[in-house]
């Protein structure tokens, strides 16, 4: 995969030093070009030698639900272009990290066994945000292994709550 990040870098920094002054809608579509970058489907479709960059792009942009400025159509042409519709999903991640530094924040994804409405959410993600210390982008996956409760991944910082964590460390305790 440090392959793939060498590869995003530039087109991530390249797009962001355009769109700084609208990274937030920039993020919108990029984050939806990622999406559809993912699908093994195109992903076959574009590697076929028979299908010219055109095709991929019009596919693309016919897939697409968001209106896709100029700006939009102009990178994912040079994305298709060079054949790195591939690294698309990275490219987004890395645009996120730097718009997310230039705002101070960042990312967190909070596991959970059970759906959380949105007050308790709210309420959620100003803890962590205490926790933390640091302006949190809140998102929730579901995760029925992990019983009940929680767990919550910053960047490479891991709060386990959860169930299934509590029964590992009484496991251990118990067999050591």
């Amino acid at each position: 995969m440090a392959e793939l990040a060498t590869i995003a870098r530039p087109y991530a920094e390249a797009l962001y030093k355009v769109v700084h002054a609208d990274a937030e809608s920039a993020s919108v579509w990029v984050e939806e070009l990622a999406e559809i970058a993912r699908n093994v489907q195109l992903q076959q479709f574009s590697d076929n030698p028979n299908i010219t960059a055109a095709q991929v792009f019009d596919l693309i942009t016919g897939v697409a639900k968001t209106t896709l400025t100029e700006q939009a159509r102009n990178f994912l042409r040079t994305v298709i272009d060079n054949g790195r519709l591939n690294a698309l999903p990275e490219i987004a991640s890395q645009f996120r990290a730097l718009k997310n530094a230039q705002s101070g924040s960042s990312d967190a994804v909070v596991y959970s066994a059970f759906p959380i409405d949105g007050a308790a959410l709210a309420d959620l993600a100003v803890t962590l945000e205490r926790r933390f210390a640091r302006k949190l982008n809140v998102s929730v996956e579901l995760d029925s292994a992990l019983i009940g409760g929680i767990r919550v991944v910053v960047g490479d910082e891991v709060l386990d709550t959860s169930v299934k964590a509590r029964l590992e460390q009484m496991k251990v305790a118990l067999t050591a």
